[in-house]
């Protein structure tokens, strides 16, 4: 009887270092003013994106996952807000990220969701190891001049509407120079 308490306290603690681990974000990689860190996404869909294709652009970079719920409420506001007012702008990139998932998996995803805007596969976590070891979803908007101006883990709609108001902001900068 003795053994299986001390069995089931060691399974405890045991739990309670993976819960702990797997709510903590991990180390940043990137911080404000850091540059952006050299992608090549490819894509069967939407095509190959480079470091060159990037240049000169005001770019989001937003990390996600087809389980994440968080992440769902906030591609349904990119979809809904962000992507009908830049898509047309030249000056503006926007890479939408699937971590751990691959063309085949987006696509059925994107099936049921019917987004507008493309969705980049990382099947290995390759580009969002660039950023960050964990937790999603995340978004990184870099400049014109590729340094990174605004950071946000997870979701909410003030910090959604943060992101609009320094995306435009960025866009108007070349402007004031």
């Amino acid at each position: 009887m003795k053994n299986l308490r001390i069995w089931s306290l060691l399974c405890l603690i045991w739990m309670g270092v993976l819960a702990a681990s797997a709510q903590d974000t991990g180390k940043e990689k990137i911080s404000l003013g850091d540059a952006m860190p050299a992608i090549t996404l490819s894509s069967e869909i939407y095509g190959k994106v480079t470091p060159a294709d990037l240049k000169g652009k005001v770019v989001l970079v937003s990390l996600f996952a087809t389980w994440c719920g968080p992440c769902q409420i906030e591609l349904a506001e990119v979809q809904k807000t962000l992507w009908p007012k830049y898509k047309d702008n030249k000056d503006f990139k926007l890479l939408v990220i699937g971590r751990e998932h691959t063309d085949a998996e987006l696509k059925k995803y994107n099936e049921r969701k019917k987004f507008s805007f493309p969705l980049y596969p990382d099947p290995k976590r390759e580009v969002f190891s660039l950023f960050a070891d964990q937790t999603i979803p995340r978004a990184y908007l870099f400049g014109k001049d590729g340094k990174l101006i605004h950071a946000s883990i997870g979701y909410t709609k003030a910090e959604f509407q943060e992101l609009m108001a320094d995306i435009e902001a960025a866009l108007k900068l070349e402007f004031n120079l």
